[in-house]
């Protein structure tokens, strides 16, 4: 068919007006890949391998676009391209260039994911390797750039996080407030030894001062519907629930 128009476009493409009223938008490599703009005649024989490769063209490009936004990994790559539609060969073409031209790089990407998440949040190791899995990281990668989060940085990340749920759990005391402590440091990725190691150095035990005042708080408020001994009894589980249990 005679190529009867040429009509530049945004992002490297041309529009391409054929005889019948056949109209391609072709990327800027098609075109001289295939020296379009010289031959002014594209063959029926030719027009499924050219639409073949701008398909690969608009995959690559948009993939590219994409990582611009935010890096991804390679399973995280596939799967957006998937996504889109694209068949398994331009998927796997795609994505061997992109890992040739360094755009793609599982390694970097841990190590730049794992140091984002050191600063962005407070993940332990543990749960910073499991979300690594999920995007299709292999553990080999992850285990040899997880190291960098270190014994030494668990603990002062640990006794932050102790400092900082102590503070903000003013209802709870005793052991209860360490139970819960340790399950949510633990949640958070850390290794359950060294969790452990640092709680312990923490005094969860409660005073008298605190005992009393918590006992007198709680006295007032269910007075008003207990007496005698089921008042005591109501109290005493009240001030168990939160942990607030005094020994001389």
């Amino acid at each position: 068919m005679n190529i009867l128009k040429y009509k530049k476009l945004t992002n490297g493409k041309y529009k391409v007006i054929l005889e019948n009223n056949v109209e391609l938008t072709l990327y800027e490599d098609i075109i001289l890949k295939y020296e379009l703009l010289i031959k002014k005649d594209i063959s029926d024989q030719i027009l499924p391998k050219i639409r073949e490769d701008n398909s690969y063209y608009e995959a690559y490009y948009n993939t590219l676009k994409s990582l611009n936004s935010k890096y991804k990994s390679v399973s995280e790559t596939k799967k957006y391209l998937y996504n889109k539609e694209y068949d398994k060969d331009i998927v796997e073409k795609v994505i061997d260039n992109l890992i040739n031209q360094g755009y793609l790089n599982d390694n970097n990407y841990c190590i730049s994911y794992i140091n984002n998440q050191i600063i962005t949040t407070n993940w332990g190791p543990y749960k910073i390797k499991n979300e690594l899995i999920k995007k299709g990281i292999g553990e080999s990668i992850i285990d040899e750039n997880i190291k960098v989060f270190d014994d030494e940085l668990q603990r002062s990340r640990i006794n932050k996080i102790i400092d900082k749920l102590i503070k903000s759990n003013r209802t709870k005391a005793g052991i209860v407030l360490k139970n819960k402590i340790i399950s949510n440091v633990i949640n958070l990725g850390y290794y359950t030894s060294i969790v452990k190691e640092e709680i312990s150095k923490y005094n969860f035990r409660v005073d008298k001062d605190t005992y009393e005042r918590e006992y007198n708080k709680i006295y007032k408020s269910l007075s008003r519907k207990y007496d005698g001994n089921e008042l005591e009894y109501k109290i005493k589980q009240k001030l168990y629930q939160k942990g607030m249990y005094y020994e001389d």
